[in-house]
């Protein structure tokens, strides 16, 4: 126990203050660790020793809205007057009856220690607890230490009962550049074949925690590795010693390369403004850019020189591209947004000229060039001791798609059916094709407004 004060809501002090039910409450979990870190806390967490679920519910509805949808877990939501939601819960117990993640007994017991019921937590930094009535932190599990020195440790031997901690292991390793204890490398190794009892809409929510909140997500990426859960993953296992040219990567084999650049992506400039969206989209297209290199890596003579070369390796990893985003569960938005990027991520190699730009746009959708530039920058600056430097082509790339305002947006058709009706045509099977050789010519720049579309259209050979 240490002395210590935890800045929380107004509102929520006098929740506790004022509640007689809530006179052995601690705050729990997540917001403790963001706060002993100084991180924004987002939702607070509370955990109420002494007390039935029933009389918990009783004692809340003074406060506001409850909602019991939590029940089978003993949690209670408060919707307060003001708006606010807080998670208020009972301890419990929870013991192991089957297999999979809802393969377990809960018991309630208002007698439960605090220290008990830290105990069924997953890592010692979640296992922190705040008695805002004393002021001190309660660690019974050395959390606070682990937190400052950076470990993943992980709280009891109960970790084992629920694989899903191993995937939440890998989020939180890259939200707090987090390296694992060796103890609970090893818990984690004893349970990987496991990871088939696990719904698949729980591993696509860690994965995508993963992806919108790490700091260095290479590190959740080597956990995976270490724990000997990557092989559940083989489009990533197999970046592991796949040779790469040391002129132009002398950083290492293609998941060294990898590593770097999702480290890289989160260090833009642009990263700290981005949406969710654009976070997924571009952090799970760094992580699959270069799937296709295993199966296309080989040794050959170039320039006078023996190379290691990964021809084509961009259009191979589209299909491995959709085999990973499967396996985790991918939405549909998604799994037609990151293969694009990966397909593409090469193309400020070619020519950039405004048709080039117009149809890169045309085949990322619905990516954008957007984020294909930060994909494509992220590559580049994962190759150290390399200083991060822009390509030339990127350059011009962005210029290009700014020029034709097509950053974040997609190539629209100018000429429209109701505008072949207004030339006097008949609506038929004809119209579909005239409508997309106009599409095709506007990407070609032969015309850039709707007079410009109309004359083409007049134009136009028949066949």
């Amino acid at each position: 126990m240490s002395h210590t004060t935890m800045t929380f809501p107004e509102e929520l002090a006098r929740i506790l203050a004022e509640t007689p039910g809530l006179s052995h409450a601690c705050l729990v979990g997540g917001c403790v660790r963001d706060s002993l870190l100084g991180l924004p806390v987002k939702d607070y967490d509370v955990e109420c020793f002494g007390v039935s679920y029933e009389e918990l519910a009783s004692a809340l509805r003074k406060w506001g809205r409850t909602d019991l949808v939590g029940k089978s877990f003993g949690v209670i939501k408060l919707t307060t007057t003001s708006g606010v939601d807080y998670d208020f819960a009972i301890p419990r117990r929870d013991n192991k009856t089957g297999i999979g993640h809802k393969g377990f007994e809960v018991e309630f017991d208002p007698d439960i220690t605090p220290e008990e019921a830290s105990s069924r937590r997953d890592f010692t930094i979640n296992s922190l607890m705040y008695d805002p009535r004393e002021n001190c932190l309660l660690d019974f599990h050395g959390g606070e230490q682990d937190l400052r020195e950076r470990k993943l440790r992980h709280t009891s031997e109960a970790f084992s009962e629920d694989p899903l901690r191993v995937l939440r292991g890998m989020q939180f390793a890259g939200r707090f550049e987090l390296v694992a204890a060796d103890e609970t490398i090893e818990l984690c190794r004893e349970i990987s074949d496991t990871f088939s009892e696990l719904p698949l809409d729980r591993v696509r929510e860690e994965w995508f925690k993963w992806a919108i909140n790490s700091k260095r997500p290479s590190r959740g990426i080597l956990f995976l590795e270490q724990a000997g859960w990557l092989e559940h993953f083989p489009e990533i296992a197999d970046l592991r010693r796949t040779e790469q040219d040391s002129i132009w990567h002398p950083e290492g084999d293609v998941l060294a390369h990898t590593c770097h650049c999702l480290d890289a992506a989160v260090a833009l400039p642009e990263w700290k403004q981005a949406g969710d969206e654009f976070r997924l989209a571009v952090l799970f297209g760094v992580l699959a850019h270069d799937f296709g290199k295993p199966g296309t890596t080989r040794r050959a003579s170039k320039h006078d020189r023996e190379c290691i070369v990964s021809p084509g390796h961009d259009e191979t990893g589209v299909p491995l591209t959709d085999s990973f985003l499967d396996r985790i569960g991918a939405p549909n938005a998604l799994k037609k947004q990151v293969p694009p990027l990966v397909r593409c991520h090469l193309a400020h190699l070619q020519d950039i000229t405004p048709r080039s730009v117009r149809r890169l746009a045309k085949r990322l959708a619905p990516a954008t060039i957007e984020e294909l530039c930060a994909v494509i920058q992220a590559d580049h600056n994962g190759r150290p001791p390399n200083p991060p430097t822009t390509p030339d082509g990127l350059v011009r790339l962005r210029a290009q798609a700014r020029e034709l305002a097509l950053e974040a947006s997609v190539p629209t058709p100018i000429v429209l059916g109701r505008h072949l009706i207004e030339l006097g045509m008949k609506p038929g099977p004809e119209f579909g094709r005239i409508l997309a050789q106009a599409f095709d010519a506007q990407l070609e720049g032969r015309f850039e407004d709707l007079d410009g579309g109309i004359g083409w259209v007049r134009e136009a050979p028949r066949n």
